[in-house]
C-alpha cells in the first residue's frame, strides 16, 4: 500500500493550492495528533470509506465556486496524485443476525478541489471488516448513474474494466469524469464476520475519518446518522457490553433491538464503530432456524440454520494432540514463513501439559521435529523452538500428501486427546482432488478417532477451494491470510479456534424424521469454546418441536443439548448464509466437477448480490434523463442508449496457480506492484518541441544551446508546481541545474 499513500500524500500537497471560501484556510489536524513517518503514513490510509479525486493534470486543481489566481502548471502527473474529498453527509446502517452483519453505508461527498470547467476520476474505497464480501454499490453524480450487479461470467475480453478492490476486504470502485464541484452520492453494502470472544458478540466497522475531510462548518453541516439492529436468533434475553459512539436504544421486541445514533457533528468520527453485546446463556445452548424456501430459491428445498452457544466457558477443554504442518517451499521465503514460525512458537506457548505436540516441514522433502508425538514441557518448546530456527529454510517445491499422511500416522497413536493436524502452506499443487479422496477414505476408516484437518491458506496462489474442502472433509476450520501483515494474527485465531474443542462428535437426532437433511459442510463440525457453531443446510420434511444435538465431552460422557425449532420471518437466513453457502458449494462443484452443482453456486450468487468464482460483478452507468425518455416510449420499443457496462476484476480467489507454485513465485498477496515516483512530464508551450519529451527543462536549454523569454516563464511555471508539491530537489534542478548555488 506504500505506493497508494505516496498517492495520497502527492494530493495532500496539491490541495495547498487551494483557496477556501471566504479566505479561510484548510481544517488542521487536532492538537497532540502523533507524528513521525510511521504515524503520518498510517493516517494516508483508508480506515473508513473515502473518496478521492484521481488528479493526472495539476492545473485542474482550484475551488470550484471561487476559483483562485494560480499560477499555470504545464505539466502531468504520472501516477495521478489522490485527493481526499471532503465529505458532507454520512448514515451507517448495521443488521447483527446470527453471527453475521449485514452493513449499508450512504455517504456524500463534493469534488472540492476540482475547477468546474474541469472533469477528473473519482475512486471510492471501503474498508470492510472482518471477513467483509461486497453485496453492492450504487453511486450518483448528477445526472449519471452507476450500479453493481452481478451477472453469469462476463466475456474476459470486454474492453471497459475496473479494479474492483484495493486489497483485501477494501472494496475499491473509480467513476470517471466527475465535473468539479459535483456531488458523489454512495450506497455501498457488504456483510461481515462479527467477532465472537468469552461469549459476547461485537461488530467493528472501519470508522475512522481522517481530519482533512471534514469540510470547513461555516460552509457545510456535517450530518451523522447510525442505525443498529440486533436479532440474536435467541428467545433469551440480549445484554449490552459496550458501544464506541452515543447510541439511543429505539425498540425492544422480544430478542430483537434496534438503535439510533443522529446528530449534527463538529468533525466526522475519528474513531471505528464498534458495538457488543452478549446473549444470556449459563451453558451450551442453541437453537434450529427455519425458513420455507420461495420460487425465487436455487434450491426448492427449505432452509435450516443450526445455531449453537459455547455457553460462559466453564465446559472443559478437550487434551490436544496437534501436529503443525507447515510448507516451507521455496515461494515462503522471507516474511511468510518468518510470520507462520512467529505464530507456531506462540501456539506452542498456549499448549498445557497434558498436550501433545509434533512440527512437520515440507517442500520437496519432509522433515519432522520428533519421531513420535511429544509431550508439552518447557524444555520440549524450547528445543522445538531452536529446531524451527534451524529448520523453517524456505527452499524447493511443494507436496502435501506425504506430510498429511505422516502427520495422520503420527497422531494414530493418540488415545486420549482430540488428535488435530494444521496445516498451512503458499502453493496449489496436481494432485489436489487425489488428496481429498484419500483424505476422507482415510478418515472414514478411522472413524470418530480420527484426526481434525484445519487448512490455512496463504496469498493467492494457494487454492482456497481445495483447502476449504480438506478441512470440511476433515471436521477442521478453514482460513487465510491475503496480506503478509497479517498471517501471524490470523493463524493465532485460527489455531485457537479449532483446537479448543468442548463437544465433539455431534449428531442431530431430527434427521432421522425428516425426508431429506444435507448440511452446506461435507459434516457437522465439533463445538469450540472459542465461537459458536453455526451450520446450514436443506431440509426436505417436518421438524419437531424440539430437536436433541448430542455430542462428548472430554470426560467421554455423553451430553444432549436441546435445541428449540423457530421458524422465523424477519430474518432472510439464505442472506446471512449466502457468503458461506456460496465457498462451500464452489469447493464441492470443484472437487466434483459438478455442473449442476455450479449452477445453483450461479443462481445462489445472483439472488443473493454475492460475488462467486462462476460470476461476474459488473458496474452499469446509466443517464437518468435517457432512461426516463425510455420509460415514456411505448412497450417494445428497443433504444440506442443501452447502460455502459465495465466489469470489476480483482475481487475472486480463483482455483490456485500450479505454475506460479511451481515456479517458487513471492508474489501471491496481491500487494500492489511500487508504482514509479511522481514525475511531471511538461506539454508543448511554444518553446522548441524537444520540451514536451523532457522533464528537466535544463535538458532543452543544453539542446537549443539557449534560453529565450517563454522558456523563462515556463521554467517558472514548472518551479512554482514543483514547490507546491514538496519536491524541492527537482525545483533546484530546473531553476539552478542541479547546481549548489
Amino acid at each position: 500500500m506504500e505506493d497508494f499513500a505516496r498517492a495520497v500524500e502527492d494530493g495532500l500537497k496539491l490541495s495547498k493550492r487551494l483557496v477556501l471560501p471566504g479566505g479561510m484556510p484548510p481544517p488542521r489536524p487536532p492538537a497532540g495528533m502523533e507524528r513521525g513517518p510511521d504515524a503520518a503514513a498510517a493516517l494516508l490510509l483508508p480506515a473508513a470509506p473515502m473518496a478521492y479525486a484521481v488528479v493526472s493534470d495539476p492545473a485542474a486543481v482550484d475551488t470550484p465556486d471561487v476559483p483562485s489566481y494560480q499560477p499555470y502548471v504545464y505539466g502531468r502527473l504520472d501516477p495521478p496524485a489522490l485527493i481526499p474529498l471532503q465529505m458532507k453527509e454520512i448514515d451507517l446502517a448495521v443488521d447483527c443476525s446470527l453471527d453475521t452483519a449485514a452493513v449499508t453505508l450512504r455517504a456524500r461527498w463534493w469534488l472540492h478541489c476540482i475547477t468546474r470547467s474541469r472533469e477528473c476520476d473519482v475512486r471510492l474505497v471501503v474498508p470492510m471488516g472482518e471477513q467483509g464480501s461486497i453485496l453492492g454499490a450504487e453511486v450518483t453524480v448528477g445526472r449519471m448513474s452507476y450500479n453493481t450487479q452481478v451477472t453469469e461470467v462476463e466475456d474476459q475480453t470486454m474492453e471497459n474494466t475496473m479494479k474492483g478492490i484495493l486489497k483485501p476486504h477494501m472494496f475499491c470502485l473509480t467513476i470517471p469524469q466527475v465535473e468539479g464541484g459535483a456531488d458523489i452520492v454512495a450506497t455501498v453494502r457488504w456483510s461481515q464476520k462479527l467477532h465472537y470472544d468469552n461469549g459476547r458478540f461485537s461488530v467493528d466497522i472501519p470508522f475512522r475519518f481522517p481530519y482533512y475531510v471534514n469540510p470547513l462548518p461555516k460552509v457545510f453541516m456535517k450530518r451523522e446518522k447510525i442505525q443498529l439492529t440486533v436479532n440474536s436468533g435467541f428467545s433469551k434475553e440480549v445484554l449490552l457490553q459496550g458501544t464506541s459512539h452515543s447510541l439511543k436504544e429505539k425498540a425492544r421486541q422480544g430478542d430483537k433491538l434496534s438503535f439510533l445514533h443522529e446528530a449534527i457533528v463538529e468533525s466526522w468520527s475519528s474513531k471505528d464503530f464498534t458495538f457488543s453485546y452478549s446473549v444470556y446463556s449459563g451453558d451450551l445452548s442453541g437453537c434450529i432456524l427455519l425458513q420455507p424456501s420461495t420460487s425465487q430459491d436455487y434450491d426448492d428445498r427449505d432452509t435450516f440454520s443450526i445455531f449453537i452457544l459455547p455457553g460462559s466457558g466453564n465446559r472443559k477443554v478437550f487434551k490436544k494432540a496437534v501436529v503443525f504442518v507447515v510448507d516451507t517451499s521455496g515461494s515462503m521465503k522471507g516474511k511468510p514463513l518468518e510470520n507462520v514460525k512467529n505464530a507456531v512458537s506462540t501456539a506452542l506457548s498456549e499448549l498445557v501439559q497434558g498436550d501433545y505436540f509434533n512440527i512437520i516441514t515440507f517442500n520437496e522433502e519432509l522433515h519432522s521435529f520428533s519421531a513420535c508425538l511429544e509431550k508439552v514441557n518447557e524444555k520440549a518448546i524450547a528445543n522445538a523452538n531452536d529446531w524451527m530456527n534451524a529448520n523453517f529454510v524456505a527452499e524447493g517445491g511443494t507436496d502435501i500428501m506425504h506430510p498429511l499422511n505422516e502427520a495422520m500416522a503420527l497422531l494414530s497413536s493418540a488415545h486420549d486427546a482430540v488428535p488435530q493436524i494444521f496445516l498451512m502452506t503458499d502453493g496449489s499443487v496436481d494432485d489436489e482432488h487425489d488428496i481429498c479422496q484419500t483424505v476422507k477414505n482415510e478418515l472414514l476408516s478411522r472413524g470418530s478417532k480420527s484426526p481434525r484437518i484445519s487448512t490455512f491458506g496463504l496469498g493467492l496462489y494457494c487454492n482456497h477451494y481445495f483447502l476449504r474442502m480438506v478441512a470440511s472433509i476433515g471436521k477442521g476450520h478453514f482460513d487465510a491470510a491475503l496480506e503478509t501483515g497479517s498471517i501471524e494474527s490470523r493463524i493465532l485465531k485460527w489455531f485457537r479456534k479449532a483446537s479448543n474443542t468442548i463437544v465433539a462428535n455431534i449428531s442431530i437426532d431430527a434427521t432421522k424424521q425428516l425426508d431429506d437433511f444435507e448440511v452446506d459442510s461435507e459434516c457437522i463440525p465439533d463445538i469450540s469454546a472459542q465461537c459458536p457453531l453455526c451450520v446450514s443446510g436443506k431440509y426436505q420434511g417436518k421438524f419437531p418441536e424440539t430437536v436433541v444435538a448430542t455430542g462428548y465431552l472430554a470426560d467421554m460422557t455423553e451430553i444432549s443439548i436441546e435445541l428449540k425449532v423457530q421458524h422465523i420471518k424477519d430474518m432472510p437466513l439464505d442472506n446471512v448464509f449466502a457468503p458461506q453457502q456460496i465457498a462451500l458449494l464452489t469447493a464441492k462443484a470443484w472437487l466434483s466437477a459438478d455442473k449442476q452443482l455450479e449452477r445453483k453456486v450461479i443462481k445462489l450468487s445472483i439472488e443473493n448480490s454475492v460475488l462467486s468464482e462462476y460470476t461476474s460483478m459488473v458496474v452499469l452507468q446509466t443517464n437518468l434523463d435517457a432512461a426516463q425518455k425510455v420509460k415514456q416510449k411505448p412497450k417494445g420499443h428497443k433504444g440506442a442508449n443501452e447502460p455502459l457496462r465495465f466489469q470489476l476484476h480483482g475481487l475472486k480467489l480463483g482455483f490456485g496457480d500450479k505454475a506460479a507454485t511451481k515456479e517458487n513465485l513471492l508474489t501471491g498477496f496481491g500487494e500492489e506492484k511500487p508504482l514509479e515516483t511522481l514525475k511531471i512530464f511538461k506539454k508543448a508551450g511554444g518553446c522548441c518541441s524537444r520540451v514536451a519529451d523532457c522533464l528537466c527543462c535544463m535538458c532543452c536549454i543544453k539542446a537549443c544551446n539557449r534560453m529565450n523569454d517563454q522558456c523563462a516563464i515556463m521554467m517558472a511555471q514548472v518551479c512554482a508546481a514543483l514547490s507546491c508539491l514538496g519536491c524541492y530537489e527537482c525545483c533546484a534542478e530546473v531553476c539552478c541545474g542541479g547546481s549548489e548555488s
